[in-house]
């Protein structure tokens, strides 16, 4: 048995497909992580959503910020940006079904001394605080209120935790900064406009993984959302989003020897073929 976890998918099944087979993956025995955004963007969300459904207990996802995205458009909360590939599944007649499921996903993930999030986690939250702040997420994302959450999901405020913050404000914080959050200060202001290159980080801010002493430390954390940062393999870090939807490749990581497994982006070879 193996454990792999893979980078955003963000629709693009056809390389998802291609690097289950690279990887020889066998769903009776082995397990893939999935580190959210697992659509939008790429050309085929909905077989993508389908099959990771279909995958039953062989697949742990966490959930991203185009997956809660379209929730949100499907509950009629926002509007589909100008990129957006979800028609697919919002007139799909299955539609019900697959984002029931999608709702009833993990925000977090824990097992030992791993951690998947879909960004990353504030400095001063240790993963067992994590745990308890995600699961208040989960419980009501899958609520009764579901839709009430939804009306108060978006924004960019507070950008930092606070243990006094209740109600909807807290869980937007947590929302975002396991969903949205690539670069913090030391004190956890968070920052949601930078999607660029480590280098070009605003002054005053740090990606979050290298802010000194952060209180998650000692575990291992395995995400994905920064395209830009690209493949980052560390003794406490695995970060995953190599950008297939930008003519990159999908990465999957073995866990127990860390193994690097790649397929390059469709849409790109097809062009380097056609030069």
């Amino acid at each position: 048995m193996a454990t792999f976890a893979i980078g955003d998918l963000q629709g693009c099944y056809s390389e998802f497909r291609q690097l289950l087979e690279l990887i020889c993956f066998d769903r009776t025995k082995d397990r893939l992580w999935l580190v959210g955004d697992i659509v939008n963007r790429g050309p085929d969300s909905l077989s993508t959503l389908r099959f990771v459904k279909e995958l039953g207990k062989a697949a742990v996802m966490v959930l991203g910020n185009h997956d809660l995205h379209l929730l949100m458009v499907a509950e009629g909360c926002a509007r589909m940006h100008r990129n957006d590939t979800l028609e697919d599944i919002l007139a799909a007649p299955d539609r019900s079904e697959l984002l029931d499921w999608l709702r009833h996903r993990k925000l977090l993930h824990v097992d030992g001394n791993y951690v998947m999030v879909h960004a990353g986690l504030l400095p001063s939250w240790s993963v067992e605080k994590a745990s308890t702040l995600a699961e208040a997420v989960e419980n009501a994302l899958r609520s009764k209120h579901f839709s009430k959450l939804c009306l108060h999901m978006y924004g960019n405020q507070p950008d930092r935790w606070d243990e006094r913050l209740e109600g909807y404000e807290r869980l937007r914080v947590v929302i975002n900064a396991m969903t949205r959050m690539r670069v913090c200060t030391p004190d956890g202001k968070m920052d949601f406009t930078h999607k660029g290159l480590v280098k070009d980080t605003p002054s005053g801010y740090m990606p979050w993984f290298e802010i000194p002493n952060r209180a998650s430390r000692e575990a291992t954390i395995i995400c994905g959302h920064w395209s830009a940062l690209g493949l980052r393999i560390q003794p406490n870090l695995i970060a995953l989003d190599t950008g297939c939807l930008w003519g990159g490749c999908l990465t999957a990581v073995r866990l127990k020897d860390r193994k690097v497994f790649q397929v390059p982006c469709a849409a790109a070879e097809a062009t380097k073929r056609g030069q």
